[in-house]
């Protein structure tokens, strides 16, 4: 029998249009011998919309349009074992139910949705989903809560401060001292929580840097500042499994256009429909044998530090000014294009990619309800709670 898939995608964060083509990319990859494909579409504004017009990225260039001819649905739990998509707004008479879903299958980037906040939804409903789970989607959004996990694990990472930008604006002269006393330019400036390089900057003196946080600022409340490398190579690394099996993919380089690799870079290089996978890089990256061997090595390790599951990047930075010292840079939890171009030319096809993705969640979800979540009792019918008036019912509390 087949499973029934609700692969969701979309929502309220700057990486919309990246989540529709890596969703639409991974829906048409999908084995349909297998799998039934039901795509959930979470529009700016938080609504779902499910409808076999979302299967197609040439679609979205109207989205009005597009909804027009999509139902707008509501996610809900019926019974222990049954959770079904169904229609937000009831029709009089007939059936409003649309699918029931065995899986959802999160393909989402950015806040809002990848940082654990769907991830909660789906825990919520009790609904098995692919990839890391609340605590490691939400590490790996912040980038220096990331940092400190990594570092108390031992691996490499560039020390870094944060700041809230209210406090830059309210005291500037004090925001750039502090950060003049810990780094010397020139500097890379960083949302703390969002991805694909939005809100980055790179400065080289205070006038820069004052740019650069009033820039980051409008993206995000908590801003992250860390040591520019200037002899900078970026490779990548995925990794696909759990913590008792992870596999690291190839390395690539990216190519960049500027110091750092931009939005731009990795997405509209090609034309903008490919995601990721249209980037431009070198991969495998032309980097020796010991140095991919350790990256891969660190790539593994910072995933199980951080408790990665599914499918994760890993984005170091080679600083070739220092006999290429290797940093982790940063994991994305839901990667663009899900790195499956990382893995095809290593063996693993992007239709086996998914049902390795697949096969972790369930596997999860199966080692999850071994677990005891609750006691089989109930503290209210006891002598000891007999009388009591909530809180003001217990001795010494007035």
């Amino acid at each position: 029998m087949k499973l029934t898939l609700g692969v969701f995608f979309g929502g309220s964060s700057t990486e919309h249009e990246v989540s529709v083509i890596s969703a639409v990319q991974a829906m048409h990859a999908l084995n349909r011998d297998k799998y039934n494909v039901i795509p959930v579409y979470a529009s700016k504004q938080g609504l779902f919309y499910t409808g076999d017009a979302l299967l197609e990225v040439e679609n979205y260039r109207n989205i009005p349009a597009l909804l027009q001819r999509c139902t707008q649905i509501a996610v809900v739990r019926r019974t222990r074992d049954e959770v079904w998509l169904t229609r937000a707004l009831p029709k009089k008479f007939g059936n409003n139910d649309i699918a029931r879903i065995d899986l959802a299958f999160p393909i989402v980037h950015g806040t809002n949705t990848e940082d654990g906040s769907l991830q909660g939804f789906f825990e919520t409903l009790r609904l098995p989903y692919v990839g890391c789970d609340v605590g490691s989607s939400a590490l790996g959004m912040d980038k220096m809560a990331c940092k400190q996990v990594l570092a108390a694990a031992g691996l490499p990472v560039l020390p870094a401060v944060t700041l809230r930008h209210r406090d830059f604006l309210l005291d500037e002269t004090a925001v750039l001292a502090k950060i003049e006393a810990k780094f010397s330019y020139p500097v890379i400036v960083k949302p703390v929580n969002l991805g694909s390089s939005v809100g980055i900057k790179v400065a080289g003196d205070r006038a820069a840097l004052r740019e650069a946080l009033d820039y980051a600022g409008t993206f995000a409340p908590i801003l992250l500042v860390e040591r520019a490398v200037t002899g900078l190579r970026e490779i990548n690394c995925a990794v696909l499994g759990d913590a008792e099996e992870a596999r690291p993919s190839l390395c690539e380089e990216p190519i960049t256009a500027g110091e750092i690799l931009s939005y731009a870079d990795k997405y509209m290089s090609s034309g903008g429909g490919k995601g990721m996978s249209g980037a431009r890089r070198s991969l495998p990256a032309e980097i020796s044998e010991e140095k991919t061997a350790e990256i891969r090595r660190l790539a593994v390790e910072a995933f199980r530090a951080v408790g990665c599951n599914g499918v994760v990047r890993i984005d170091f930075i080679l600083d070739t000014d220092d006999g290429d010292k290797v940093y982790i840079n940063e994991l994305n939890t839901i990667p663009g294009s899900l790195s499956f171009y990382l893995f095809a030319p290593d063996g693993l096809p992007y239709e086996q990619l998914l049902d390795r993705l697949v096969e972790l969640a369930f596997k999860r979800q199966r080692e999850r309800e071994m677990l005891t979540v609750s006691y089989e009792t109930n503290i209210f019918d006891t002598k000891q709670t007999a009388g009591l008036k909530g809180i003001k019912g217990v001795k010494g509390i007035k």
